[in-house]
């Protein structure tokens, strides 16, 4: 349901501008944990917990690691995410990570809807300019239908605690995002909504980053440093909605931290792809 994307990079592969080849969202996704804990608390509701630890040492270059946290409490609709990435370098670093969070059915259908607490959304690219002014709504399963990815600038409480939904047609089924914009300041919405066979999926993507490739993202400050010893939290919280009063409440919690205004529409994709391929 959930990838890590990064830690080293992530977004589209392509060569940095160092000549590094960099590969589709790094690599964390494919890299086994060296340890894994399971964690059973002794007093009720006995949360269950499972930690692992994964590294990316690459020489010369990184020797960051990530210490993954699981949890979830018996009974209760809703699961943790609690990631501790830490720099074990000399060097400062560089560090992007995106949590691609993917559904379908049976929240994913033709007429399901989409929120995000955001001020902004924009296209990837001009192909998914032409679905701008239908972000929030999905097709069901679409032959030909090519991927539509859209950014987003997320606002947030006093507390940078923000928010997105994702309901099924009726609005009785859906799942909820929260996350904080001072660890993860952006927002990707992937809309892949293919055959069935092909991937008919959506993805809500918190991260530090969009899913361009690393160097479209520096001149727009969104690939942040970590410096020698120092570690990076992130904390997610995915909530399943299981009746209509779930689901209302949940968009309402959107629309209070939306305070009344619109997510404007912009046109222009932040970077101009048609002039870097």
């Amino acid at each position: 349901m959930m990838v890590r994307c990064g830690y080293e990079w992530t977004g589209h592969p392509g060569v940095d501008d160092n000549g590094q080849l960099l590969s589709l969202h790094g690599r964390v996704q494919n890299t086994p944990s060296s340890t894994i804990k399971v964690i059973i608390s002794d007093e009720a509701p006995h949360t269950i917990t499972v930690e692992g630890e994964v590294s990316e040492r690459t020489f010369k270059k990184a020797e960051l690691v990530t210490k993954t946290s699981f949890s979830i409490t018996p009974g209760e609709n809703s699961f943790s995410l609690n990631d501790t990435l830490t720099n074990k370098s000399d060097y400062d670093d560089e560090y992007q990570i995106i949590y691609h969070s993917n559904f379908g059915s049976p929240i994913l259908e033709k007429g399901a809807k989409v929120y995000a607490a955001a001020s902004e959304i924009s296209p990837f690219n001009s192909y998914a300019d032409k679905g701008l002014k239908d972000w929030q709504t999905y097709l069901g399963p679409t032959k030909g239908y090519d991927e539509m990815v859209y950014n987003l600038k997320p606002v947030a409480d006093k507390s940078g605690n923000t928010l997105a939904v994702l309901h099924n047609k009726a609005g009785n089924l859906g799942v909820s995002m929260q996350y904080n914009t001072s660890q993860l300041p952006v927002l990707t919405i992937w809309k892949n909504t293919d055959t069935l066979q092909q991937g008919y999926v959506t993805g809500i993507e918190p991260g530090t980053s969009y899913a361009y490739n690393t160097k479209f993202q520096r001149p727009l400050g969104l690939v942040p440093t970590i410096h020698a010893g120092e570690s990076k939290h992130f904390d997610l919280t995915y909530t399943v909605l299981s009746s209509s009063a779930e689901v209302d409440s949940a968009v309402k919690d959107v629309n209070k931290l939306l305070n009344g205004k619109k997510v404007q529409q912009v046109h222009e994709p932040i970077v101009d792809l048609s002039k870097v391929q």
